[in-house]
């Protein structure tokens, strides 16, 4: 799966859920664990790489749809969607997926389509409201 991903020379390019931007993941290292690295623009976030098995887990557990709800990581996440997960004291790592101080939010905008393209979820593709179920 890793591979799929891709490297900081070869970077998996996707769309937002509501297919308005493109970014780039691949799969790097940072003091000696494998992370996800996520451009966009010039703006570059780390996700901890183990949330794509993790929230793949939590969705087929959830059993239906839901919501994304992507937020900033200074806002509040709105309650029961994969951005508010993603953050969670109660979620597999105790806390942020984001790695990287002031750029730990946003999972629900990044996450799902790169979840998508490896097969592991659905993502519905509107202008605004997007939600994502495990396949």
């Amino acid at each position: 799966m890793k591979n799929k991903i891709g490297t900081k020379d070869n970077p998996m390019v996707l769309k937002t859920p509501p297919l308005t931007s493109e970014y780039t993941m691949h799969v790097d290292e940072k003091d000696g664990k494998e992370i996800l690295v996520c451009t966009v623009g010039k703006t570059v976030l780390h996700y901890n790489i183990n949330i794509i098995n993790d929230l793949h887990v939590m969705l087929k557990k959830h059993g239906d749809w839901m919501e994304l709800a992507s937020a900033d990581e200074q806002k509040p996440a709105k309650e029961g969607t994969v951005e508010a997960w993603g953050r969670a004291e109660n979620n597999p790592v105790g806390g942020w997926y984001g790695l990287k101080k002031g750029f730990r939010g946003r999972v629900g905008m990044y996450i799902p389509p790169l979840m998508e393209a490896l097969g592991l979820a659905e993502v519905s593709h509107n202008p605004k409201g997007n939600q994502m179920k495990a396949i």
